[in-house]
């Protein structure tokens, strides 16, 4: 039994490209700069960022090849919304990417494309997050800290991946670092009340409800259900130690508060942004990623589905 890798990949990265999307917008928005070097490297990283998270999670599916019919059901499926806004997306982010690396502009219509692609971002993000927030099922994604959490840390992870693009550029790293610290201590405090109201939570049910007899006494499986491992069990019924999810917090907040705050930190305390600020903040984005990946990995591997009560769990 484990939480999905493809699941994993797929919320991390394409939640750091739409980040970076709305990041390269509010930074035409503020600062009118179009310097090449941003949008060359800046437009191929957050769309690329988004287009391998899509791919892969069609991996998780039982038959990628039907992965298209997903979109037809979007006024109830919340996964069906998130795939329509996906491909709709592309459109302006990439009209605002031929302006700004084509044509040097990012003002007038290619900012209006820009403001577009970065309302669409976030809504996709948002989407996402309903996907796994609407499930009455799992209680641990059943709250709401779920979308802002997704939310802040798509901003925040967007926000670390722009500024090695700002200090190689020899923009002005303050602009986009402060709010990126921001983010970053938002999503960390957003974290810290998720696992204490989750982990502090009573049970939604346990096996004497689940099967109407707990007026019987208590009850317990005689025999399995299934002779083989299911779906759920497989990705929904990971089984984790108390000590090891603490030790994997405490590892998430390091790499993804601790460091990229002191970088942050550090580099804005330094006048410039050469090449020595470039580095810092370039450990300050893949430390943060590295954080967000260990957070995702918990996210799904302490989540329980109530249909483990029917293999064996005790509380739900």
């Amino acid at each position: 039994m484990h939480p999905a890798l493809s699941v994993i990949f797929f919320t991390t990265a394409s939640g750091a490209g739409y980040g970076l999307l709305v990041w390269l917008a509010l930074h035409a928005a503020l600062t009118g700069d179009a310097n090449p070097l941003i949008g060359w490297i800046g437009f191929p990283l957050a769309l690329g960022l988004v287009t391998a998270g899509l791919l892969s999670s069609t991996f998780h599916l039982g038959h990628p090849e039907r992965a298209w019919r997903a979109m037809s059901q979007w006024r109830s499926s919340w996964l069906s919304r998130e795939g329509l806004l996906a491909v709709l997306t592309y459109i302006p982010a990439l009209l605002f990417a031929v302006g700004w690396v084509l044509l040097g502009r990012n003002d007038g219509l290619w900012m209006l494309a820009g403001a577009v692609a970065a309302i669409l971002a976030l809504v996709t993000v948002y989407c996402t997050a309903m996907i796994y927030q609407c499930l009455k099922t799992i209680p641990r994604w059943h709250n709401g800290f779920t979308v802002p959490g997704y939310l802040a840390m798509a901003m925040a992870t967007g926000g670390l991946w722009i500024l090695p693009l700002l200090a190689l550029s020899g923009s002005d790293l303050q602009t986009m670092a402060l709010p990126t610290m921001g983010f970053l201590l938002l999503s960390a405090a957003i974290k810290w009340r998720y696992w204490t109201a989750t982990d502090n939570a009573a049970p939604t049910a346990t096996s004497g409800t689940a099967t109407g007899l707990a007026n019987l006494g208590t009850v317990r499986l005689l025999e399995g259900p299934t002779t083989s491992e299911t779906y759920v069990m497989r990705e929904m019924g990971y089984r984790i130690g108390r000590k090891h999810a603490v030790k994997l917090r405490r590892l998430a907040g390091f790499f993804g508060l601790v460091i990229p705050v002191a970088v942050l930190a550090a580099v804005l305390a330094m006048p410039g942004s050469g090449i020595m600020a470039s580095g810092l903040v370039l450990l300050a984005a893949i430390s943060g990623s590295i954080g967000v990946v260990l957070e995702r990995w918990l996210y799904f591997a302490e989540a329980k589905h109530v249909s483990t009560l029917y293999y064996g769990e005790e509380f739900a």
